[in-house]
């Protein structure tokens, strides 16, 4: 498998949970936890992206490698491409953005993330993942996808995609994804996407990865048939978290 980095973005500040990268889930806190998660990956370096002095001090106490990025980026992808700089990384170089809430994520996700820019003229890449009951193919806040048998996306949304026009079936009976907020880039494609302005179907959905695909680029994706671990969003995902790593650890 072909080299690549990971870069974690880590914001001080959280709408629904402040301070979110420095809450301590069971003695360690959560960006420790991604960092050793991505560490265990096949990753030849990773690197906290962060808006924050504290962060990247409190990621430094644990011999992780930190950067300070602008406070005044609107997306994750902005402070990807703002570390690809800094880092000095060459275009053709494969990126994994690794969430920073993510504290449990399997280290072969981010690797089957990676695999998928193989070929050379991939630029970029996620994963997906079986949908299993009405309520979650319903659900809003679960972004779906529908692709193509070549492993490229063809659209997401928060709606249901596919419409399921037969009254008489259940919609659960057939194949749906949900789209998992992880992404390889080749480095130079994040100073491309950089460059174009936010896209009218992203702006509906609110959903970035929109630009690529309105803007006639592709994004290759694979199927994870057991979904990862959920990531940390709310005080009660942090309860739950904590309760998780207890069950591992002690």
């Amino acid at each position: 498998m072909s080299a690549f980095k990971v870069v974690i973005p880590a914001r001080m500040q959280s709408t629904r949970l402040p301070k979110k990268p420095l809450a301590m889930i069971n003695g360690k806190t959560m960006i420790e936890r991604v960092v050793a998660q991505a560490r265990s990956s096949m990753a030849e370096e990773v690197v906290v992206a962060t808006d924050h002095p504290e962060i990247k001090s409190v990621v430094e106490s644990f011999g992780g490698l930190a950067v300070l990025t602008s406070p005044d980026h609107q997306s994750g992808t902005d402070r990807l491409y703002e570390t690809v700089q800094i880092m000095n990384w060459a275009d053709e170089t494969v990126i994994v953005n690794v969430q920073g809430d993510e504290p449990f994520i399997p280290p072969q996700t981010i690797n089957q993330v990676a695999q998928l820019l193989q070929p050379i003229d991939r630029q970029m890449a996620t994963l997906c993942t079986p949908l299993i009951s009405e309520e979650q193919i319903a659900d809003p806040n679960l972004v779906k996808v529908v692709k193509t048998h070549g492993q490229q996306a063809i659209y997401f949304s928060r709606s249901v995609i596919p419409f399921h026009r037969d009254p008489n079936e259940s919609i659960a009976e057939h194949r749906y994804y949900r789209h998992l907020g992880i992404y390889a880039y080749r480095a130079g494609f994040l100073g491309q996407f950089a460059q174009w302005q936010p896209s009218s179907l992203e702006q509906m959905e609110k959903l970035e990865q929109l630009r690529v695909l309105e803007n006639g680029e592709k994004i290759f994706i694979d199927v994870i048939e057991q979904a990862p671990p959920h990531g940390v969003d709310t005080k009660a995902d942090l309860e739950k978290a904590i309760q998780w790593a207890q069950q591992l650890e002690n």
